[in-house]
């Protein structure tokens, strides 16, 4: 099926977790973009999440709200069949929803890392087993896409950095990656692709102290060899690369979309 690149998700139906700001509201805008329906996930912000509703639906695309703690089961079933009765089934998840609750482990209390792990991992678990049922009750649609469907996990560099003071972020960064990759290996006879995106330093809320000085944005280029910080659409336009056909052969593998932090520019003098 040939669609126009900015229909190229024409008549496919997303998913996207934690899309009523930063990094998952730009995701779920540019998949609508692109011609998808959207469900539009939020935890607790509902006014955003519903004016994003409304500015996709002035744009003629097709969009919905749906409030749901994803590490809860039972709401987590809700909203993909709210989607379904919706709109007739889902092509694409984007595991995107996420909170950090920051402290040295000597000092983090367990429901701050029961928190976390549940959000950032659980989360997506439940969220993509859900996917993964409608699609394998679905099959392929060739005239829609060349899969069965599509998980985007959205990770972070410190699946693979660690990073002192954020033991349970970088523990469930790093139990995305073989959530992942298990997936993907699982589900692949399917026509089911599983991959995740590594986002590195990207201007969103949820880091906001780190870059909205002079002194905690030339601390933060040390650690980007590329000279800028991220931007969300950086993120989105790789998700929507991820969610389409011109992806096809992708599957089970991370992107990291961090302009070269995962280079460890500390050892470009040598360490």
């Amino acid at each position: 099926m040939e669609n126009t690149l900015s229909e190229r998700l024409s008549g496919q139906t997303a998913v996207v977790t934690g899309a009523s700001s930063g990094i998952g509201q730009s995701v779920a805008m540019a998949l609508a973009r692109a011609g998808a329906n959207v469900v539009i996930n939020y935890g607790t912000r509902r006014e955003p999440a519903e004016q994003m509703a409304v500015d996709l639906t002035k744009e003629g695309r097709q969009a919905m709200t749906f409030q749901a703690d994803v590490s809860r089961e039972d709401q987590v079933a809700r909203m993909f069949q709210a989607a379904i009765a919706r709109f007739g089934t889902v092509h694409i998840l984007v595991n995107n929803a996420g909170i950090q609750k920051d402290s040295p482990v000597v000092s983090m209390s367990l429901a701050d890392w029961q928190k976390v792990i549940d959000i950032n991992l659980t989360g997506q678990f439940l969220c993509a087993r859900e996917a993964a049922r409608e699609f394998l009750r679905r099959g392929v649609q060739p005239e829609i896409s060349s899969a069965a469907g599509k998980i985007i996990c959205i990770s972070s560099v410190h699946e693979i950095i660690p990073w002192a003071n954020h033991a349970n972020y970088a523990a469930s960064k790093g139990g995305v990656l073989l959530l992942m990759k298990t997936l993907a290996q699982e589900l692949a006879p399917h026509k089911i692709r599983v991959n995740s995106i590594a986002p590195g330093a990207v201007k969103t809320a949820i880091n906001r102290s780190a870059w909205s000085t002079p002194e905690g944005r030339e601390g933060m280029m040390k650690l980007i060899p590329y000279g800028r910080l991220g931007e969300p659409g950086d993120i989105a336009a790789a998700a929507v690369w991820l969610a389409g056909d011109d992806s096809d052969y992708v599957n089970g593998t991370t992107i990291f979309v961090d302009g070269g932090m995962t280079l460890y520019p500390g050892f470009t003098s040598g360490g």
